[in-house]
């Protein structure tokens, strides 16, 4: 409404201009009329022109802004869409995660078909130098009790020792206080396997005999003694072999199979199936 105004009295400037140049003219000479007409037009056509452009540019300042806000509005609807578009993805992840989740207990359950066992998810873990557990979604309701078995898709990932209603925690494998009675799968000789304070993916492998032979890269599995481990479950491969002065006391590094800090999904086994 304000650039209106601007234009009519523009154009109430042009009239009354016009009116003036018709009174001056009637009262002068004829032969003066030409010279006059031509001052005249020399300074009134450059003001017309200037009040022309003028009027143009207003109206062209209005067509703007209308765009302006007609981008402005168009603008927020693109941002509410790819407000939504986000929305969207990010249920399709959380389906996706679902799905991979369902598909690892699949793969796990075909892996280890001679076991009876219960699918969890890892919702806490406490990974340090000193202690290694983590905590999973089942418990006492769903059939854990101490001392069962938890394995991955990789191998093996340690125990439980305490229940609640609906949580279980399980003592790794890599917690130094934990041992596993373990043998190398291509000698079948016998070792223990403990947890180390330095790493979280390597086991220190002692009591190997004297006249066995342990190789890089041998394979290391559960011997079945002991009471908590099944036997032949995956632990890991020789990652070092450290031999010292006296053949007793040589050691080795073992990397474990299960990679702790990516771990998601577990099996519980609760009993070994009867053949």
């Amino acid at each position: 409404m304000y650039k209106n105004k601007k234009t009519g009295i523009i154009g109430i400037i042009i009239t009354i201009i016009i009116l003036i140049l018709v009174v001056i003219l009637s009262n002068t000479d004829i032969q003066k009329v030409s010279y006059l007409e031509n001052v005249l037009s020399s300074i009134v056509m450059p003001i017309q022109n200037g009040l022309t452009y003028l009027k143009n540019k207003i109206a062209g300042n209005d067509s703007f802004f209308k765009e302006l806000e007609s981008l402005k509005s168009e603008n927020e609807s693109l941002k509410q869409k790819n407000s939504e578009l986000e929305q969207s993805l990010r249920e399709l992840e959380i389906i996706k995660s679902e799905n991979q989740t369902l598909k690892e207990y699949v793969n796990l359950k075909d892996k280890y078909p001679e076991y009876q066992s219960i699918p969890a998810y890892i919702i806490n873990r406490d990974i340090n130098n000193f202690t290694k557990t983590i905590i999973i979604n089942v418990g006492e309701k769903d059939g854990i009790k101490p001392k069962m078995t938890v394995i991955a898709d990789q191998g093996l990932v340690g125990y439980v020792i305490s229940v609640t209603a609906n949580t279980a925690k399980v003592q790794t494998i890599i917690d130094p206080s934990t041992s596993v009675s373990s043998i190398i799968s291509t000698s079948r000789e016998g070792i223990i396997v403990s947890g180390t304070l330095e790493s979280n993916n390597l086991l220190k492998a002692t009591y190997i005999p004297t006249d066995a032979t342990i190789l890089e890269k041998d394979n290391i599995e559960t011997s079945g003694l002991g009471g908590i481990y099944p036997k032949g479950i995956h632990i890991g491969i020789i990652k070092q072999v450290v031999n010292t002065q006296n053949s007793i006391d040589r050691y080795a590094y073992v990397e474990t199979a299960v990679d702790f800090s990516k771990l998601e999904t577990v099996l519980v086994i609760t009993n070994q199936v009867e053949e």
